[in-house]
């Protein structure tokens, strides 16, 4: 499965491309094994996944040495792809479940990431400061909140001010109704493919 749809949205470095294209041969891979992706998803890994993660990337362009934690990252997502695309940002990517972060620790390794750290640990055991927590829809917006806690530098580096960066699909206008700096982002003004009609960026600065 090739990454001509990254390739369509993203100017990549050769190290890059190869890095992108080997990424996701070996989730296909892996996931033969231990079950990272859904079925139904493998087939659409490039779009469903690598390209999902990367809105962020359209949303921020991180400054070097950003600090980023991904909590309930599962097989990587969205820290790897972005990783790829930031070499010079630190990401530390977290997941209570020991066998997705080993398909994680495995692929940043075949891959040659050095700016990625994965950790089996609950997100309230964490106690680093970052710049940015993101994740990919890993529960109601709320609860999320709650892992965040006491995660943020003071300081600000990026265009951004630290905060929380969230992939969310589907109806939470009541998750987020309370918190009144929350700003929500459509996907589909990054990408045209009609599976991100219904994908939004929640951004909550710290």
């Amino acid at each position: 499965m090739d990454i001509q749809l990254i390739e369509k949205y993203f100017e990549l470095t050769d190290l890059q491309k190869k890095q992108m294209q080997q990424a996701v041969d070996l989730y296909i891979e892996w996931n033969l094994q231990i079950n990272v992706i859904s079925r139904k998803d493998i087939d659409h890994i490039v779009e469903r996944h690598f390209l999902h993660s990367l809105a962020i990337a359209k949303f921020i362009r991180f400054k070097k040495h950003t600090k980023i934690l991904d909590i309930g990252t599962g097989g990587g997502f969205p820290g790897i792809p972005l990783a790829i695309i930031f070499p010079e940002v630190n990401f530390f990517l977290s997941d209570s479940i020991a066998k997705k972060i080993k398909v994680v620790n495995e692929i940043s390794a075949a891959i040659g990431l050095k700016n990625v750290k994965a950790e089996t640990i609950r997100a309230e055991k964490i106690k680093e400061k970052f710049d940015f927590v993101i994740s990919r829809a890993v529960t109601a917006f709320p609860k999320f909140m709650t892992f965040c806690n006491g995660k943020f530098k003071a300081k600000d580096i990026n265009a951004l001010s630290n905060g929380i960066i969230y992939l969310k699909g589907g109806n939470f206008i009541n998750e987020i109704k309370s918190y009144k700096k929350a700003e929500v982002y459509d996907i589909s003004s990054f990408f045209d493919e009609k599976f991100f009609e219904t994908k939004n960026i929640i951004y909550l600065p710290y």
